[in-house]
């Protein structure tokens, strides 16, 4: 099953948050049951308003017969990123160099769970990195998640665990993953 996908570059978002929002709270929260300051609506806003004011940042919504079936998104990690700081273990510095145009962060996926097991996410995955021009992707996982069972989907799709991180201290230690934009 093919969705329509549509892109959207930070100056959309107006246009696009409300729908973001509401099938983060659908999923998040009525789905998957997490709980706790870092899930709440306010939090992830908070977050999608401060992903979204940084340079490159871009999503993609998927729809079928015009309804939001889920999105995700992503920015580039700028020269000055803390993005790879909380590593552990520590990674060499010729790894976590980032000049703005090396590595895009998948910041969120999510699709509402009437489209799950349908390829949805790979297709949203794939269709926002279409347009993307860094060489390579990181994205963070808990590693908890579906024991185990949603780091092996990354895994599938080619990426890689490169260590763990807790980016804000009420957030899960997440698995920190990589691989190339394009692959082989």
């Amino acid at each position: 099953m093919t969705v329509d996908v549509k892109h959207y570059v930070a100056a959309d978002l107006p246009e696009i948050r409300q729908q973001i929002l509401d099938i983060h709270v659908e999923v998040r929260h009525r789905d998957f049951g997490l709980t706790g300051p870092f899930y709440e609506a306010e939090r992830f806003d908070e977050r999608l308003s401060a992903y979204s004011s940084r340079p490159g940042w871009t999503a993609v919504l998927g729809f079928e017969d015009g309804e939001p079936v889920g999105f995700c998104f992503g920015t580039s990690l700028g020269a000055n990123t803390q993005w790879w700081e909380d590593m552990k273990p520590l990674l060499p510095g010729k790894m976590t160099a980032e000049n703005g145009s090396r590595t895009v962060a998948l910041n969120e996926i999510v699709v509402r769970k009437p489209w799950r097991g349908r390829s949805i996410a790979w297709q949203l995955h794939e269709a926002w990195l279409t347009h993307r021009p860094e060489e390579r992707v990181t994205l963070l996982v808990n590693p908890a998640n579906g024991d185990g069972a949603v780091q092996a989907v990354y895994e599938a799709w080619g990426y890689r665990e490169v260590g763990r991180q807790q980016p804000f201290p009420d957030s899960p230690v997440f698995a920190v993953m990589l691989r190339p934009v394009k692959r082989a």
